[in-house]
Formats: C-alpha cells, sequence, structure tokens
C-alpha cells in the first residue's frame, strides 16, 4: 500500500482528511462522513493496515532528522507536498502503534465571498489596528477562514503581513502586500518566541494560526496594543467561551487587567461550525460579535454570561448568534430542518 496513492485519491475525491491506523483500512472524511477506502473508492484495493505499512508510510514521508524528532516527542506536525496536492499531516502514537492523520489543503486561495463571510468583517479587515478571533471545533474551517481574510487583505491592502503557523498550510503570493510565512519547528522554535521578535520585522498585519498557552496569549494582546492587526483561532464553542477561556489562562491577580486589555483592542469574534448542506457538501454556520461599548464593558466588569443578550440585541449592526444564522440557513433552503434542530439549542424557531 503505497501513502501518495491513497494521499492522491483523498484529495482527488473531495475529501478533506485521511486516517491510516494500525488495523484499519484507509479511512476517509467526505463532507463530514466516515467513510473506508472500499466505500470511498473503487481505483486501489481495501485491506487493514499493518504494522509494516505505517512504517513504510513514514520512511516515504519523513527525512532522518524528522523521524528521529517524532521518535522522541511521539507527536509530529509537518506540512507535505505530493504533486499538486498539499496535506497537513499529524503523525502520532496509539496503543503504540503509529498513528497518521492528513488533512487536504486546497490549492485555490478561498475567498471570503465563497465562504460567506459578510462585509461587516471585511470592513474590519482594513483596520490598521485590532484582535480578530476565528474560533470553533477541531474541523471547522478555522484555517481557511483565517486564510480568506489574509487573502483578502493582500489583494487590497498594501501591508507587510506576517504569519506564524504549525505548519505552513496555505501558500500565498505577494499581491498589493508583502507576506513572511513562518513555520513552527523550521523557521522559529515556539509560537511566543516568534511573536516576541516579531516587532523587529516591520509587520502590519500578523496572523497567529493558533494560540495555544498563556505566553502566546499574552504576546497577541500585547501586539494587537502596540498597533497591528492581529488575527489568530482558538479552539473555543462561541463567543462567550473565547472570551472566558482568554482570561482564565491567566492567573487570577492578572484577569482584572486582562479584561481590561481584551475590552480595548478586541475587534470580533467569529465563531463557527460546518454543517452538511441541503445540496451535498457542507457550509458554514457562524456567530459574529463586534465588540462596542456595550460588550467592552461587560468584558471590564467581568459580566461575560450577559454578552449573548448582547449579540441577540445588536443584529442591526452585524452582530447574530449561531442558532440565528442556523435558522437562516434553514429558512433559506440550504440545510435541511433536521440539521436545523441537530445543531440549534433553541429549537422553538424551526417550523
Amino acid at each position: 500500500m503505497d501513502i501518495n496513492l491513497l494521499f492522491n485519491l483523498a484529495a482527488e475525491g473531495g475529501a478533506s482528511d485521511i486516517h491510516l491506523q494500525f488495523d484499519y483500512e484507509p479511512i476517509f472524511r467526505l463532507n463530514g462522513r466516515l467513510l473506508k477506502l472500499i466505500e470511498f473508492s473503487e481505483k486501489i484495493a481495501s485491506r487493514k493496515i499493518t504494522k509494516d505499512d505505517l512504517n513504510a508510510f513514514i520512511d516515504q514521508i519523513l527525512t532522518k532528522e524528522q523521524k528521529e524528532l517524532f521518535f522522541k516527542n511521539k507527536d509530529l506536525d509537518l506540512a507535505y507536498q505530493l504533486e499538486e496536492n498539499r496535506f497537513r499531516v499529524n503523525f502520532a502514537f496509539e496503543k503504540d502503534n503509529i498513528s497518521i492523520v492528513a488533512r487536504v489543503i486546497s490549492d485555490e486561495k478561498p475567498s471570503l465571498d465563497e465562504i460567506g463571510i459578510p462585509q461587516v468583517v471585511k470592513d474590519l479587515l482594513d483596520l490598521p489596528q485590532g484582535f480578530i478571533l476565528v474560533t470553533g471545533p477541531t474541523g471547522c474551517g478555522k484555517s481557511t477562514t483565517l486564510a480568506a481574510m489574509v487573502n483578502y487583505i493582500n489583494e487590497t491592502r498594501d501591508a507587510n503581513i506576517i504569519t506564524l503557523e504549525d505548519p505552513i498550510e496555505f501558500i500565498f503570493k505577494p499581491e498589493k502586500s508583502i507576506i513572511s510565512q513562518r513555520q513552527l519547528g523550521i523557521d522559529m522554535t515556539t509560537f511566543a518566541g516568534g511573536l516576541k521578535h516579531v516587532l523587529r520585522q516591520d509587520p502590519n498585519v500578523i496572523m497567529l494560526g493558533e494560540m495555544r498557552d498563556l505566553e502566546t496569549i499574552a504576546t497577541a494582546i500585547t501586539l494587537a496594543e502596540t498597533g497591528h492587526l492581529v488575527l489568530a483561532t482558538l479552539h473555543t464553542y462561541n463567543a462567550v467561551q473565547t472570551i472566558d477561556r482568554i482570561i482564565d489562562i491567566f492567573p487570577p491577580h492578572q484577569q482584572g487587567q486582562v479584561r481590561s486589555q481584551l475590552s480595548g483592542i478586541l475587534t470580533a469574534i467569529i465563531s463557527q461550525r460546518l454543517l452538511p448542506s441541503r445540496e451535498g457538501g457542507r457550509i458554514a454556520a457562524r456567530e459574529i460579535l463586534l465588540n462596542n461599548n456595550a460588550v467592552a464593558n461587560l468584558i471590564r466588569e467581568g459580566k461575560i454570561a450577559q454578552i449573548k443578550s448582547t449579540i441577540e440585541t445588536n443584529s442591526a449592526s452585524g452582530m447574530v448568534t449561531m442558532d440565528k444564522h442556523i435558522k437562516l440557513l434553514y429558512e433559506t433552503g440550504k440545510i435541511e430542518k433536521e440539521t436545523a434542530e441537530l445543531y440549534m439549542e433553541d429549537k422553538r424557531g424551526v417550523e
């Protein structure tokens, strides 16, 4: 079994991910569903993956140095280019066996219009400074949304854009902007370290692939305070949880200061998840929080739970709750009623 054949098959068949695990057949994720190889394609004979297969897979993909790092740390993330297809690959161990999960990365740069980002968010990307967060669970399209934002800035502004990623996914070519893409483990040793030195590189826009820890979050906040536009992702479920997570990661004696800082620099939180579309494939549902005086006051006063009500009462400014957007997707015929009911917290509005 050849891993390159499996990867190309995933890309050609429109899969988002491929899972390779000992004693399982290759598994492909297509439109959110997990399919065995025999269900996904008949081009390759299907069988269970052996330990020899997995060892051969890593020999095909990893350099000697990467293999040493993987066996030392037991986890490894990297980007893998195969002809015209690009993949984000995670190597891990599962019950002392090698496990591989690869995400297929489209060669086409996503646009904000194509992924359904509203005009109000586009307007925020024209700002010289701020803090815009894209949040949601794994596999909800955060990287694609962030890439579309960078692509929009690249096409419309003369800015110096610096990205810090693990690994680099979409490759950008400078248009109106100049772009430097730095990869963890190759161009920098840690996100926090890369962020600390980024001020010496004359940035206008800083894109941080993921805020992972206290030091990274603290540095990102400082950069937004010093007059830069910072774009980042966080694994949180909604806007309220995002603000709570950022504040709670700091020691109690610093949380008052962090609330004050966040209330001043936060521009927007876009929380999203991907839902099955009525026409096939998946479509994004998004909650959008825009920082205004009311939101800033609630953050400073620690009344984070009340922010959801503020989102509900400020739809005229472009804010929208997740339930309201899901309901809109249903009413416009883009998702089925069963899908809306499955994902909405308050199902009373679905008829």
